[in-house]
């Protein structure tokens, strides 16, 4: 793979070590200091000059930092006359604020991109976006990867009998069918109000439960309170056992705390994001997704088809 480059923010190193590892490539050093009135100041440390060139930065906490610190590299590559800059996001954050469901309020999703783009962003590479319309708010072409086969990989090499897959939310009842069809499961999904950030309630699981192993599928799991809440409704629905699978483990507040006091037989999450030692659970299983990121950055840089990577997946 000539005529490449890879370089990393500060947001998550052993995930772009890896991918790095698996591509054969080095990873470009990336100085990022500090001026004195809390500006940041950022220098590539490697010839951008007619590369094609990748920066990988999840936005995840804290995002502000990370985002800026991606915005600035982006900005360092284009004046350094490369010739393709992606972004590889793994987790975009600002995925959440996709509407305007209240008055005077920003669709973040939406400003975030139109960033990036002027940051100098020529593609973006990015996975397992909150909603579909978020795609649409980018203005340059954008790989939307899912990790469903890295999951349902895990779970197949399990006794699946009995078992149904359960979306918290009819909004992710399309990617858990998705998962189901992969397994050959049925699928049901729960009737969700989100009342606050950590507070939901979900009235109604739609599709039957009863006496049935679980698998709960979500794309992204920050606080838990919709994790604690659909578990609450399949209780009183008389499940058997509960996994929890996810691709964006972001356990922020006292999500950890939550979900360690929950009776969950595993819980199933990828390292899109960085999960600290204490946030390690006994019963967490933390797959990896450098191999299809790594897959996804040589298809781009050899102009080969990217979608067909998730055939399977519908």
């Amino acid at each position: 793979m000539r005529g490449i480059g890879i370089f990393s923010g500060g947001a998550h190193p052993d995930l772009v070590t890896e991918i790095c590892a698996i591509l054969g490539l080095p990873l470009h050093t990336t100085n990022i200091t500090r001026f004195s009135n809390d500006c940041l100041h950022v220098q590539l440390q490697a010839n951008c000059r007619e590369q094609d060139v990748f920066i990988i930065q999840p936005l995840c906490p804290p995002v502000q930092e990370h985002a800026m610190e991606l915005m600035l590299m982006l900005d360092a590559a284009r004046g350094a006359s490369a010739a393709r800059i992606t972004a590889v996001i793994p987790h975009y954050a600002y995925g959440r604020s996709d509407k305007k469901d209240a008055p005077r309020i920003s669709i973040g999703g939406r400003l975030v991109a139109d960033l990036l783009n002027t940051a100098g962003a020529d593609r973006v590479l990015t996975m397992a976006l909150h909603a579909p319309q978020v795609h649409g708010f980018f203005s340059v072409p954008v790989d939307h990867l899912n990790a469903l086969n890295v999951l349902a990989e895990h779970f197949r090499a399990q006794d699946l009998a009995n078992t149904i897959v359960v979306s918290p939310d009819l909004g992710n009842a399309k990617s858990a069918t998705q998962f189901a069809r992969t397994l050959g499961l049925p699928v049901a999904a729960g009737n969700k109000q989100r009342l606050a950030d950590d507070r939901v309630v979900i009235d109604a699981i739609v599709g039957d439960v009863a006496g049935k192993n679980v698998i709960i599928l979500d794309d992204e799991v920050a606080t838990g309170g919709s994790i604690i809440e659909v578990l609450r409704k399949l209780k009183e629905l008389n499940v058997r056992n509960v996994s929890l699978a996810c691709t964006h483990g972001l356990f922020t507040g006292n999500a950890i705390e939550r979900l360690a006091s929950c009776d969950m037989v595993e819980i199933v999450t990828t390292n899109t994001v960085p999960i600290a030692a204490e946030k390690r659970l006994p019963n967490m299983t933390v797959l990896s997704i450098a191999p299809l990121m790594a897959e996804a950055i040589h298809r781009i840089h050899e102009g080969e088809s990217v979608s067909s990577l998730f055939v399977n997946s519908f």
